[in-house]
């Protein structure tokens, strides 16, 4: 089955269209829906040409605090040089829509949907769309946190159609993630992987850790657990959970997918 990936919708409601929706923001985690990442609420970043951006997760104080996360559309012929400005960010790229050339000190790369990347802190890397349409893609970005000992994680491409599922013991293969990062490799301190439920699948138990997530659904609907609620979702939607928030899933009539943000590997930070 060909994977499918959504992206946020361009232009606006209708003057008639009803003020009712289902983003929240509450003590435990936030839902934005695919309805409310309009033009109207893109931004734009210093150094970067014919682009725009969805921002969907920042860091906030008492909230989650490790991880921003863009999806960044980038019009034929734009780009940037400059993309990251701050040497201690690693990131992830993940393309949605489209294609973009992605160098990574002399090595060029072309990422088409389903493309990923993994950047770590310092890479010198520029991103360029020299195609003839709009490309779409996430990028996750981390202040990645450094272990005496522990060597920087390279630089890597991917794609992941060229990547297994990793299917969930006795589920049937109906609950499975397609890592991008063997889990037992120290050297990274965040994954960004994609979370599959086959339709009618669960994640049977409420997940409660000490992770931070974001959640973007790739493809298809489903009810989600967020703390206290059930939450219909749909292909498009963001979950932005904080630690320990409870979580669990009901997949609905077709494959739900999602990628899916946490920071990993590393000693809780200490007040002293």
């Amino acid at each position: 089955m060909a994977p499918s990936y959504a992206s946020p919708a361009t232009g606006l409601p209708s003057q008639m269209a009803l003020h009712t929706g289902r983003a929240v923001f509450t003590e435990a985690y936030a839902l934005i829906p695919r309805g409310v990442m309009r033009d109207i609420v893109t931004s734009y970043l210093p150094h970067w040409r014919q682009t725009r951006l969805w921002v969907i997760a920042r860091p906030l104080s008492g909230f989650a605090e490790t991880f921003s996360q863009y999806v960044v559309e980038v019009l034929p012929g734009g780009g940037s040089e400059r993309p990251e400005e701050n040497p201690q960010a690693e990131g992830v790229l993940f393309v949605v829509e489209g294609a973009i050339e992605l160098t990574i000190g002399s090595d060029r790369h072309r990422l088409e949907a389903g493309g990923y990347a993994f950047l770590p802190p310092g890479t010198q890397w520029t991103l360029t769309n020299s195609s003839t349409g709009p490309a779409r893609f996430h990028w996750v970005r981390k202040r990645y946190e450094a272990v005496e000992g522990i060597e920087v994680p390279p630089a890597f491409v991917a794609n992941e159609r060229n990547e297994p599922i990793r299917w969930m013991p006795d589920t049937g293969d109906t609950w499975g993630t397609t890592r991008f990062v063997d889990p037992d490799d120290v050297r990274h301190d965040m994954h960004v992987n994609i979370v599959t439920l086959e339709p009618g699948a669960v994640i049977p138990f409420e997940e409660t850790h000490v992770m931070e997530h974001g959640l973007y659904v790739l493809e298809g609907k489903a009810v989600y657990r967020l703390n206290r609620d059930w939450v219909e979702v749909e292909a498009g939607d963001f979950m932005w959970l904080r630690a320990f928030c409870p979580q669990a899933c009901y997949a609905g009539p077709e494959r739900f997918r999602y990628l899916l943000y946490k920071d990993v590997n590393r000693h809780a930070k200490l007040p002293f």
